[in-house]
C-alpha cells in the first residue's frame, strides 16, 4: 500500500516535494489555504495585463546547467518557454552616477567591469574564481553526488560578504558595484554570508532568462503532474491542526472541518506557522519552539505594478538596480525622508523578445513596522488612510524611476500596489518577509531551520530550508525527499532523465 504524504503550501517546495515524491510511488495530497497555487510563483492580472509577484527572473537554465537539469527532471521544461536577458547586462547597477552592466560568463564579466576598473582586472579574476569555488564545493548547488568541500563551505558560510570583497577588491566603489543586485537576497552588511552572494552571482551569470508568459507556468506544471500521477492539490484547504499521537502525528485538519490521515506531513510554509499549528507535545521541546519564533526574517518590500500604454515603453532586456545614496548597503534601514534608498525595476515579458513592454514592477525595501496601523486588518478591508499610504509611497517611487527612465510617468496607464500586508496574506510569508528566514553570520546555528524536525514524520521543506529562490527551495527540495527516499535515487533519476 502506498504511503499517504500530506503537504501544507503549494509554493515551490511543496509542489516539487510532491512531485518527486508522486514519482516515487507516494500517494500525495498538497493542501493550498488560498484560491490559487504557486505561493511565489503566483501571477496576477489587473485590465487584461499580467503581473509577476516573486519569480521574475531565473538563472543557470541553458541546457547543461544547475537549473536546466532540475527544471528537466521535474518535466517543468516541457511547459514553459524562455526569453534570454541580455548577455552584456542581465543586470544593471546605477550608482553613483554611472551604470555598470553585468555581463554573462566568467571571462566577459571581468573584461566588461575590468575595463571600467583596469586596476582591478586581476583582482575581478581571483573575485570570480572564488565564486566559482564556492559554488562547485557544494554538492547539493552544483548537482554532484559527491562529498562537499567542508572547509571551503565553513569559511564562505562565516564569514560575511563585504569582509570577503576587501580581502579581494581594493577600489571601494567596484566592491558596492559588485553587491549592486543585493535586493535579490536582502543581504545585510557585516551579516550575511559570502557564500550566499556567491550562489546568487554564480546561478545568473551562467546564464539568465524570464519565463515567458510568467512565472505561473511552472506552478501549473507541476500541479498537473502530481494530479497525472494519481496525487490531489487542492486550493481553500487551510490547514489549522496537526494530529499527532504519543509517537508522530497522523493527519491534519482544515478549516473547512476535513480530516486528511498522513504517513508523512511536510511543510511548505514558514516555520513559524508550522509551529502555530502543531499543538503542545513533548515531541517538541519549548526551547525549539522559542528559537524558532525568535529567528529573525529578512526585510519586506513594497511594490509597484505597472500598466504601460500600448506601444509606449521600449522592452527592458535587463533588471535595473539604481541607488541613490553612496552605496547598495543599509537600505533597509530608512526615515520618510530617505526612503526609497535604492530600487530594483524590471518589465514582464509577455511574448519571446517582446518589442515593447505590457507591464513592469518597481520594488523597494519596506519595513513591517510601517504596517502597525493595519496590522490586524484582512484584504480589501484596510480602510482610505491605507490606500492614500500607498499611493503616497508608489509616487515617490514613480519619481526616482522618471529620474533614470524620462517620461516613463507619462507612458503609465495604471498602477496597483502590494505592501507586506500584501505578500503576508496572499503568499503566507511571515511580516511579509521578502525571503523568509535571515542568514546571518552572527547568529551561527541558531538562525538554521531543519528539514527534519523531533517529529519523525514531520518535515519541512521551502525557502526557510537551505535558501530562498528557485534554485534555493529546488536544492531544499532534494534535501527535504532524500531524507524519505534516499539522496541517491533522487541524483539517479536526474541523471537518467537527461538521457532520455
Amino acid at each position: 500500500m502506498k504511503k499517504i504524504c500530506v503537504i501544507i503550501g503549494s509554493g515551490l517546495g511543496g509542489l516539487s516535494c510532491g512531485y518527486i515524491l508522486a514519482r516515487n510511488g507516494y500517494r500525495v495530497t498538497v493542501l493550498e489555504q488560498g484560491t490559487q497555487t504557486g505561493g511565489c510563483l503566483q501571477c496576477f492580472s489587473r485590465r487584461g495585463v499580467p503581473f509577476e509577484t516573486g519569480m521574475h527572473f531565473i538563472g543557470s537554465a541553458d541546457r547543461g546547467q544547475t537549473l536546466h537539469r532540475l527544471l528537466h527532471y521535474l518535466e517543468v521544461d516541457e511547459h514553459i518557454e524562455l526569453s534570454r536577458l541580455d548577455t552584456d547586462g542581465y543586470d544593471v547597477i546605477s550608482l553613483q552616477n554611472e551604470r555598470f552592466p553585468f555581463a554573462n560568463g566568467k571571462e566577459a564579466f571581468v573584461e566588461q567591469l575590468g575595463a571600467r576598473f583596469p586596476r582591478e582586472k586581476d583582482n575581478l579574476v581571483t573575485y570570480f574564481d572564488c565564486i566559482e569555488q564556492i559554488a562547485q564545493a557544494s554538492s547539493l548547488h552544483s548537482l554532484r553526488q559527491a562529498e562537499s568541500d567542508i572547509a571551503i563551505n565553513t569559511r564562505y558560510q562565516t564569514t560575511s560578504i563585504n569582509d570577503v570583497l576587501a580581502e579581494i577588491i581594493h577600489d571601494p566603489l567596484l566592491r558596492d558595484v559588485l553587491v549592486g543586485n543585493l535586493p535579490l537576497y536582502a543581504a545585510q552588511k557585516d551579516r550575511t554570508p559570502f557564500a550566499t552572494h556567491a550562489f546568487i552571482m554564480d546561478f545568473y551569470n551562467q546564464s539568465a532568462f524570464r519565463v515567458v508568459g510568467g512565472s505561473n507556468k511552472i506552478g501549473t506544471s507541476l500541479v498537473d503532474s502530481i494530479r497525472q500521477m494519481g496525487g490531489e492539490v487542492l486550493i481553500r484547504h487551510k490547514v489549522v491542526r496537526m494530529v499527532c499521537n504519543e509517537t508522530h502525528i497522523v493527519g491534519v485538519e482544515t478549516e473547512n472541518g476535513q480530516y486528511f490521515p498522513a504517513d508523512i506531513v511536510i511543510s511548505d510554509t514558514h516555520p513559524v506557522r508550522t509551529l502555530e499549528i502543531l499543538p503542545d507535545t513533548k515531541l517538541i521541546r519549548p526551547a525549539f519552539r522559542q528559537r524558532i519564533n525568535q529567528i529573525p526574517n529578512t526585510v519586506a518590500g513594497f511594490t509597484v505594478y505597472l500598466h504601460f500604454k500600448r506601444e509606449r515603453v521600449p522592452y527592458m532586456n535587463s533588471n535595473f538596480y539604481a541607488y541613490h545614496s553612496d552605496s547598495p548597503w543599509n537600505c533597509e534601514s530608512y526615515t520618510d525622508d530617505t526612503w526609497p534608498k535604492g530600487y530594483l525595476y524590471m518589465h514582464f515579458c509577455h511574448q519571446q523578445q517582446p518589442q515593447f513592454a505590457q507591464s513592469g514592477v518597481i520594488l523597494s525595501y519596506m519595513t513591517m513596522d510601517e504596517m502597525k496601523p493595519w496590522i490586524n486588518t484582512t484584504v480589501g478591508h484596510r480602510g482610505a488612510e491605507y490606500e492614500a499610504f500607498k499611493q503616497s509611497k508608489a509616487e515617490k517611487l514613480l519619481e526616482q524611476v522618471e529620474h533614470e527612465f524620462p517620461g516613463l510617468r507619462s507612458s503609465i496607464a495604471h498602477y496597483y500596489t502590494s505592501t507586506p500586508l500584501t505578500y503576508r496574506d496572499y503568499t503566507g510569508t511571515h511580516n511579509g518577509s521578502m525571503y523568509g528566514v535571515v542568514k546571518d553570520i552572527t547568529l551561527g546555528a541558531a538562525c538554521r531551520v531543519p528539514h527534519r524536525t523531533k517529529i519523525p514524520n514531520l518535515l519541512q521543506t521551502g525557502q526557510n530550508i537551505n535558501s530562498h529562490g528557485i534554485l534555493g527551495v529546488l536544492v531544499g527540495t532534494i534535501v527535504t525527499c532524500s531524507a524519505l527516499i534516499g539522496a541517491e535515487t533522487i541524483y539517479r533519476q536526474i541523471v537518467e532523465a537527461e538521457q532520455l
